[in-house]
Order: structure tokens, then C-alpha cells, then sequence
């Protein structure tokens, strides 16, 4: 068992602000310099869009109890607060595969498509179009000095903004993102900064200005579930980041989440994964009796 390990967003010098590129083997220098074991499960407060070049071997990569491998000229988007393992043993994936990782800060684009697990493999003209995008980005990216840096950051965050619709737009159906401002984004914000507070939509919704019914019919637009299955669903990935990650007691993950008492946490984890909470964690950590 390993503890999360928090990482906050450190660029390296002389880069622009808010964004980041680092190739494979930056990365594993820079897990090396801050003592940063990239194996173990961390936590970002920053993006990472992970591609590896057409030409290396796939990559898997870990988020969220779900492992995804990234096949040759294939992206994955790990969004901050996200918990992502690589495969960084000696003589691992990330060792042998070749790519770079675009790191920025939250708002420095106003982009936010709905791109994410599974990784993206742009396909016949569209994986041209993503090429482009790319190469754009990391050769403006490199042009540090032939701008100034206010000029400069706002050519890369037009880029970014690019790149990130045209890989939201190169699967077989492209995406649809909900209203940045609209019902649902609004209600997923608040269930990202509140679930732990309040577990009633009735709740969100009356914070938000809205009616249940109304966050009910966003949630479902978006995302294909009810606000309700929406807010109950992130509160057992965040119990399974605690089971798994820490060893907190199943009190004490109770109270952490928001819960009176142990007894109805208990009968909410149970509910949507089947298990007690302690019998998930024997087995997500491979220690369950046969």
C-alpha cells in the first residue's frame, strides 16, 4: 500500500506560466531531483495530457482504479484531482516508451472539452490535424524568446485550446460539452467543492438557483446519469481513494466523507459497489482470505 502523494504545479525555469512540456525522460528526471517515487499513486492540482509518439511502445497508465494503455500517437487527459500511477519501475513502460506530457494549471485555458478515460487515438485525416496541433504547440512552446512572455503565453494558450478540441472531436462521434456555464458544469463544481458537506441534491440545487428536477435534466444531458447517481458516484470514488490509499478506519473514512455515522456509510458503500468497505480494500489491495 502506498499513501497518495499531493504534487503541486513546479514548471521548470524559464518556462511560460501556467503551462508546461516535459518529455518522458525530463519526467523521470524531475520525479528523480524532487524525490518523487512516479510509481506511486498521486494526486495532481494540475492537468496532464499524456501523448506517446507514433513510434514507441504503448504506455499504461493508471487513474482512478481504472489502468488505460495509451497505444503509439495516443493522448490521455488526467485531470487535477485525479489519482494516476505510471508504470515507472526500472525497465517499466515509461522507461521504454518515448512521448511528452503537456502540464498546465487550471484556468489557463478556457477550454474544457469532455475528453478524458478512455486515451484518444485520432484516426485518417483527423490524427493529421492532431499532429499539427501538436507540433504547433511544442514549436511555439520552444520559441521562448521571439515574443514577449504576455504575447507569447497567449499564442500557447490559443494552441492548447486547439489541440484539445481537435482530440475532443477525433473519435467516430465527436463530442458534445455541456454549457461552461450551464446547470450541470455548474452543479458539478459544486458537488467537487461540497460532497463531503452535503450529499442532497435538494441541497445543491438550492444553493445553485435551481430546482432538483432541472439539475436532474442537466446531469442527464451531459453525462447520461441523474445529478443524483452524479453526486453519489463521487463520493464512493473519493471513499475508494481513502480505502486504498490511506489507512484510514472505515470510520474514519465515514467522517471524512460527510457521513453521521459508520453504519450509514457502511450501507452506502455497499449499495453501489456490492462490498463493504473493508472488503474492498482486502481486495484492492490483493490481501482478501480466498
Amino acid at each position: 500500500m502506498a499513501d497518495i502523494t499531493d504534487v503541486s504545479y513546479r514548471p521548470g525555469l524559464s518556462t511560460p506560466i501556467g503551462m508546461d512540456v516535459v518529455d518522458f525522460a525530463e519526467l523521470r528526471e524531475r520525479g528523480r531531483r524532487r524525490e518523487i517515487d512516479l510509481a506511486t499513486p498521486q494526486r495532481p492540482d494540475f492537468h496532464h495530457l499524456i501523448h506517446v509518439a507514433a513510434d514507441a511502445e504503448p504506455l499504461p497508465h493508471a487513474v482512478d482504479f481504472a489502468t488505460h494503455v495509451i497505444e503509439p500517437g495516443g493522448w490521455l487527459w488526467v485531470r487535477p484531482g485525479q489519482v494516476h500511477q505510471y508504470a515507472a519501475e526500472p525497465g517499466g513502460a515509461l522507461h521504454r516508451s518515448r512521448g511528452v506530457i503537456v502540464i498546465w494549471r487550471p484556468g489557463f485555458v478556457a477550454v474544457d472539452p469532455p475528453l478524458g478515460e478512455p486515451p484518444v487515438l485520432p484516426t485518417g485525416p483527423t490524427a493529421d490535424l492532431v499532429d499539427q496541433a501538436r507540433r504547433h504547440l511544442l514549436a511555439e512552446y520552444d520559441e521562448l524568446g521571439t515574443l514577449t512572455l504576455e504575447a507569447h503565453n497567449k499564442v500557447l494558450r490559443a494552441l492548447l485550446a486547439v489541440l484539445l478540441l481537435r482530440l475532443a472531436h477525433a473519435g467516430p462521434e465527436p463530442s458534445t460539452a455541456a454549457p461552461p456555464d450551464g446547470p450541470f458544469e455548474r452543479f458539478r463544481a459544486a458537488v467537487e467543492r461540497d460532497f463531503t458537506r452535503t450529499h442532497r441534491v435538494a441541497d445543491y440545487a438550492a444553493a445553485l438557483g435551481y430546482s432538483t428536477r432541472t439539475l436532474t435534466r442537466a446531469a442527464l444531458a451531459a453525462s447520461g446519469t441523474t445529478a443524483k447517481a452524479h453526486l453519489d458516484a463521487r463520493i464512493v470514488l473519493e471513499a475508494k481513494r481513502l480505502l486504498v490509499h490511506t489507512d484510514a478506519t472505515s470510520a474514519d473514512v465515514a467522517r471524512l466523507l460527510g457521513f453521521r455515522n459508520p453504519g450509514d456509510f457502511n450501507k452506502f458503500f455497499r449499495k453501489h459497489d456490492g462490498r463493504t468497505p473493508l472488503a474492498f480494500r482486502a481486495e484492492a489491495r490483493g490481501t482478501a482470505r480466498p
